[in-house]
């Protein structure tokens, strides 16, 4: 499910030149809907939706779902994360809840609790496997 029908955000673009700051200290209680990226070193009880990549700093934390294209998260995330692109868990990362991208890349010591699901790039050929698992 995309961005905007979970949130009826309109864009669906990456804007890198415009930046979005949630400072540490601050407590948002509700949805964020934002067509440029998104930093948050501070606390958001609610859903977060971006048009871009959205940056979790280490005093970060996001108590809800996450839906965006790229993603990457140094501090605590309790919710589902719904990544178009590139998910990346740093060290510190502290996540609870499933996740579904299309590139993950985990730093040793970062903490993990659900489930992950790889989607296939969108494309118009077919996927063909030419292995198999041994059991």
């Amino acid at each position: 499910m995309l961005r905007k029908e979970l949130f009826g955000g309109n864009a669906t673009h990456d804007q890198s030149d415009r930046l979005n700051k949630i400072l540490s200290g601050t407590e948002i209680t509700g949805d964020i809907v934002s067509d440029s990226n998104l930093l948050i070193e501070g606390e958001i009880i609610g859903n977060v939706s971006c048009s871009g990549k959205v940056v979790i700093g280490t005093s970060g934390k996001i108590k809800g779902n996450l839906v965006c294209v790229n993603a990457e998260v140094d501090g605590a995330m309790d919710g589902e994360l719904t990544i178009e692109n590139l998910l990346v868990l740093r060290t510190t990362a502290r996540i609870k809840g499933d996740i579904q991208t299309l590139k993950l890349n985990i730093e040793e010591g970062a903490y993990f609790e659900g489930a992950c699901v790889m989607k296939s790039p969108v494309s118009t050929t077919s996927m063909k496997s030419d292995f198999e698992f041994d059991e």
